[in-house]
């Protein structure tokens, strides 16, 4: 798979993907991901990408011209256009899990007060948010969901059945506690159930717990 990524913040979307697992999958091939300056396609001799809104308003508007530009520039013909705002469909492991099966992601970041609709109308497939609150700028949320599906690429973890026993590996299901040696800390138990070798039993009490988990921390997703 291969994500561009165009935004003011290059290096904002860059750090986070350039350690740990994000980053060995990117070493292995799994994924490729370039981070692209959006000012590298403004004709302004001040490099500006920016403008007020017309009919008025606070903030500004990203301009549609260097977006034209910048997608113009990446597209291919199997690219999906993703454009990151606040409002966009609500992105969830089941639309992570979508976006892994894709090419080619080419990811717009929102800033200001969003972009200039002509680019929604003309160029995006996609309007994606991360969550019900405002970011300074879409290149947080744009690491965030590249994360989330370079993780899902096959290779990309250790074990490709870790994907499948996670939170939201069931939409409605969060995952059960789990536990680690040492058996006993500072009077705190492993339950006994881990303990017993048993299987069955253990798959049933790791359901009971996720359903009690779910209920008390997201009890939307129970209903």
């Amino acid at each position: 798979m291969r994500i561009d990524v165009v935004t003011l913040f290059p290096e904002v979307v860059l750090a986070p993907l350039s350690d740990s697992v994000i980053q060995r999958a990117r070493q292995a091939g799994v994924a490729e991901v370039h981070a692209h300056q959006l000012r590298d396609w403004s004709t302004d001799k001040h490099r500006r990408v920016d403008d007020t809104p017309c009919g008025g308003g606070p903030g500004m508007l990203l301009k549609p011209e260097p977006l034209f530009a910048a997608v113009e520039a990446l597209r291919r013909e199997d690219t999906l256009v993703v454009l990151m705002t606040p409002q966009g469909r609500t992105f969830k492991q089941a639309l992570a899990r979508e976006l892994s099966g894709a090419s080619h992601l080419l990811i717009l970041c929102g800033h200001y007060e969003g972009v200039d609709h002509r680019v929604v109308e003309a160029l995006v497939d996609l309007e994606l948010s991360i969550g019900d609150y405002v970011l300074t700028n879409g290149a947080v949320a744009a690491a965030v969901v590249c994360d989330a599906v370079i993780r899902l690429l096959p290779g990309a973890l250790g074990d490709d059945a870790s994907p499948l026993d996670e939170s939201f590996s069931d939409p409605a299901l969060l995952e059960a506690p789990a536990y680690t040696r040492p058996i006993d800390f500072r009077g705190m138990t492993v339950p006994d159930i881990l303990l017993s070798g048993h299987h069955g039993n253990i798959a049933r009490w790791k359901r009971e717990q996720a359903l009690a988990r779910t209920r008390a921390n997201r009890p939307d997703l129970s209903e």
